[in-house]
């Protein structure tokens, strides 16, 4: 299929010319493809360069300030044991926002959503300095809350550099949005250190000053959005779609899983394996320094395990569009029963944890980054946003629960047992992926 047409042309897409690798269960029987796709490839690479300069700022902002949110919900509660409600918070904020965001999306465009995620995210650093400076702990928790809507915005970008990418390419431009999120995420903790002496320059309350530079990240990337997405990929293709065949009222989230097997799978797939990461990688700090780890070590492996989630997502994405989506997801399980199977005979040394975890990330990649793919294409493109911010609901809700389980597992039967109960959702992601598979070739 050649994409290189006048810029003012849309391509003709008939539903049969799906690529050799889109044959096996990406398009859910549904038609998802609309007869016409305004596929103008530099508008699409405008939009791919605008969303990756996006995600590098928001990267940026969260990975400033998420650590840090530990160390001041411990100080300002008075207790340790709060700390985790950072992380837990901070989910909890992402998956509120999920669907408003999408709904924001489907009838303002990308623009406008991911403008407001950001600015919403914004909002929350400002409230965690204020919360420090006041002492006010559940106002802090607020703020978590908030910032959570940046990580929401970071999910929902991933699927709009797939509003108007050729079905050829689609994993591919959405796997190099996520692959973008890992230089913020490597820049923002480095700044903590500046973060300080920027804070006392101006006053800041003691460990505050990286909220000052995720203030900024975040307007920043609201800026970046809308100014950078115009023309509105997302309304670009709802546009194409009116004039080619028409255009319904869109569906909710929970009445396309009902009658679309394909967006059931798809969604099922991200969501147990996100869970299936954050169990296993939010308990690892805790395995690591029952072992005798330092700090500098499990931040070490930390970084290695978040390395392998994104590091290698554009190599996913291109085998996904080249052999198809559900062999990737394959793939990405067998990674993540590897990582599960160290887990499960891990003696808790560094070098034991540190190849299960780079496992762990690989395969939360390759699954994450195939079945964000198929949720793009498992509808039309008036139901994708729904559709989108449901998936993104359901991940996060997912890794809460993952990661509210972890813990208690961990305390009553250690790490290893915790390997083997995980293993369960590899088993249904694997089952339901051969039976996908099977009834795509029937």
């Amino acid at each position: 299929m050649n994409i290189d047409r006048t810029p003012a042309q849309p391509l003709a897409v008939p539903p049969t010319s799906s690529p050799a690798g889109q044959q096996d269960g990406q398009q859910g029987g549904s038609g998802a493809e609309p007869q016409t796709v305004p596929m103008h490839t530099a508008l699409q690479k405008r939009v791919v360069r605008v969303l990756i300069a996006g995600q590098i700022l928001g990267g940026i902002g969260m990975g400033a300030t998420l650590s840090l949110g530990a160390l001041l919900a411990a100080e300002l509660s008075g207790s340790s044991a709060w700390s985790g409600m950072a992380a837990t918070m901070s989910t909890l904020g992402a998956a509120i926002v999920a669907v408003p965001l999408a709904r924001l999306a489907q009838a303002h465009g990308r623009r406008v959503s991911l403008a407001t995620g950001s600015i919403t995210a914004g909002v929350g650093a400002i409230l965690a300095i204020t919360a420090v400076a006041v002492d006010v702990f559940p106002l802090l928790l607020l703020a978590l809350m908030l910032l959570g809507a940046g990580s929401a915005t970071n999910l929902q970008a991933r699927f709009a550099a797939t509003d108007l990418a050729s079905p050829r390419f689609r994993a591919r431009d959405l796997s190099i949005v996520v692959w973008s999120t890992t230089i913020g995420a490597v820049l923002g903790p480095n700044l903590f250190g500046p973060g300080e002496a920027l804070g006392a320059a101006l006053g800041l309350p003691a460990m505050t000053g990286a909220f000052a530079f995720s203030l900024a990240a975040t307007v920043a990337a609201a800026l970046v959005y809308s100014l950078g997405l115009r023309p509105d990929p997302l309304l670009t293709a709802l546009a194409a779609r009116t004039k080619s065949a028409g255009i319904r009222r869109a569906s909710g989230g929970l009445a396309i899983l009902r009658g679309n097997a394909a967006a059931r799978y798809a969604v099922v797939v991200i969501a147990l394996s996100h869970a299936t990461m954050v169990a296993l990688m939010s308990m690892a700090p805790v395995h690591l320094r029952d072992h005798g780890a330092t700090l500098t070590i499990v931040g070490l492996t930390i970084s290695l395990h978040v390395a392998g989630m994104y590091a290698l997502s554009p190599v996913f994405g291109a085998l996904s569009d080249r052999v198809g989506r559900i062999p990737v997801i394959f793939g990405g399980q067998a990674m993540l029963l590897v990582a599960l199977t160290v887990a499960w005979l891990s003696d808790g040394t560094q070098g034991t944890m540190t190849l299960g975890l780079i496992f762990l990330g690989l395969g939360w990649s390759a699954s994450v980054v195939a079945g964000s793919a198929l949720v793009s294409e498992a509808v039309e493109i008036e139901d994708r946003s729904s559709l989108q911010g449901f998936s993104d609901l359901s991940m996060n809700a997912a890794g809460a629960l993952g990661g509210a389980l972890a813990g208690p597992i961990l305390a009553l039967a250690g790490y290893s047992t915790l390997g083997i109960c995980a293993m369960a959702l590899v088993v249904v992601v694997v089952v339901w992926s051969a039976v996908r598979l099977r009834a795509t070739h029937a």
